[in-house]
C-alpha cells in the first residue's frame, strides 16, 4: 500500500505541475467528461442538497465546485495523497467555510456519503493483482467512511481492446457489482450506459 500511495502521489503531483488545476491536471480528457463522472457518482445522494460528503481522491477540489452549483448546504471534505493537490485545493476554496481538505487519510471522519472518481485508473507499474488488492482495500475504506452510501468509478474491461493502455487498470464491472452486493448492501447499482469507457458503482447503505 505504501509503495502504491507514494507512486500515485508523485504521479498526480506531476500532472498538477504540468497542467495546473484543470481536468487534465487530474488526468481527464476534458472538463465535460469530468462533470459527467460527478453526475454519475452523485446519484448516490439522490435529489437532496443537504448532506455531508467525503471526496476520496479529491485532486484540486473540482467536485466542491460542482456541489456548490447544485446548492449543497452540508459539509464537503476532500482527501488526496498528493500534498500539492491539497495545497492547491485549499487555496482555490479558501472562501468556502463548508469545505476542508486533508492529505492524511486518518483525518477523514464518516460522512453521509463518500465518492471516489478516477482513483483506480492509473496503476502505473503495479501488477493487476496488486492493484486489485489495493482497490479492494480502498472500497472497504469508502464503505467505512459512509453512513448512507458511497460510489466509485473505474475503467471497464468492456473497453475496446485496441484502446486499452498498459499503464491503466481495467476492472470487471460484474465482479465489483457482485462484491458490493455481497459485502456491503443489497441496494447496489451498476451504471454502465454513459458514453465513457468506464462504469460507476453506487451503493446505498
Amino acid at each position: 500500500m505504501e509503495n502504491i500511495l507514494h507512486d500515485v502521489a508523485a504521479y498526480y503531483t506531476r500532472r498538477l505541475r504540468d497542467y495546473g488545476p484543470t481536468a487534465k491536471g487530474v488526468d481527464w480528457n476534458s472538463s465535460e467528461s469530468q462533470t459527467l463522472r460527478f453526475q454519475m457518482l452523485l446519484q448516490v445522494c439522490g435529489s437532496s442538497a443537504s448532506f455531508s460528503i467525503n471526496d476520496y481522491g479529491c485532486g484540486y477540489g473540482a467536485l466542491a465546485d460542482h456541489l456548490a452549483s447544485r446548492g449543497l448546504t452540508g459539509r464537503y471534505t476532500g482527501y488526496d495523497v498528493s500534498e500539492a493537490m491539497i495545497a492547491q485545493a485549499a487555496t482555490l476554496h479558501a472562501g468556502r467555510p463548508w469545505c476542508e481538505f486533508f492529505a492524511e487519510e486518518s483525518r477523514l471522519a464518516p460522512a453521509d456519503f463518500s465518492v471516489a472518481s478516477g482513483i483506480f485508473n492509473v496503476r502505473l507499474g503495479f501488477s493487476d493483482d496488486e492493484w486489485k488488492t489495493y482497490m479492494l482495500r480502498l472500497v472497504d475504506r469508502l464503505a467505512f467512511l459512509s453512513r448512507q452510501g458511497f460510489a466509485f468509478n473505474a475503467l471497464t474491461t468492456y473497453a475496446d481492446a485496441d484502446r486499452m493502455r498498459q499503464d491503466l487498470f481495467y476492472a470487471d464491472p460484474l465482479f465489483w457489482f457482485d462484491h458490493c452486493k455481497r459485502r456491503y448492501s443489497r441496494k447496489v447499482s451498476l451504471l454502465h450506459d454513459y458514453p465513457l469507457y468506464e462504469f460507476t458503482i453506487v451503493v446505498k447503505l
